[in-house]
């Protein structure tokens, strides 16, 4: 009887062994995403957006952000919500939306750039340059929002 007991146990031994050797190998194969992953595939589509910006239809891009920015929470869309209010002169609400955005994602490059660029507007030189700092920090090698916002603090400091 105690022969039985034994191979009892060793069997279940066994098949929780193969269990496990058959889950492990399946469970890191599977690659694991992010529950904040906000720039993922369902991100907004901001080329038609970005095509107004470029135009200077500040106003219509601003219209298009706000209903995206309804069901999308996503760095991108409050970043550029924070561009267009910036460029009609909503300096306060603009900061509200580039603090979002960055809230969401802290290395946000072009947020950081259009920080700093808000501040140079409004003269506050030394919030700028600490928006450049971060920028250094995420661009060591270099990056166009780092030369931009350094391009803009020297055009408003030489004037």
């Amino acid at each position: 009887m105690k022969q039985c007991y034994l191979g009892k146990h060793a069997l279940f031994g066994l098949l929780g062994a193969i269990a496990v050797l058959t889950v492990v190998p399946v469970a890191t194969i599977i690659p694991a995403y992010a529950v904040d992953d906000i720039e993922g595939a369902d991100a907004p589509d901001l080329t038609a957006v970005k095509a107004k910006i470029d135009a200077k239809d500040y106003k219509g891009a601003l219209a298009d952000l706000r209903d995206l920015a309804q069901d999308n929470q996503q760095a991108d869309v409050y970043n550029l919500l924070g561009f267009t209010l910036r460029k009609t002169g909503d300096f306060t609400t603009a900061l509200t939306y580039y603090n979002k955005a960055l809230e969401l994602k802290p290395d946000h490059k072009a947020a950081r750039e259009y920080l700093g660029e808000l501040y140079v507007e409004s003269g506050d030189m030394a919030k700028a340059d600490e928006q450049l700092a971060s920028l250094q920090k995420l661009c060591p090698a270099g990056c166009d929002e780092l030369s931009d916002l350094r391009k803009a603090i020297d055009t408003k400091v030489t004037k």
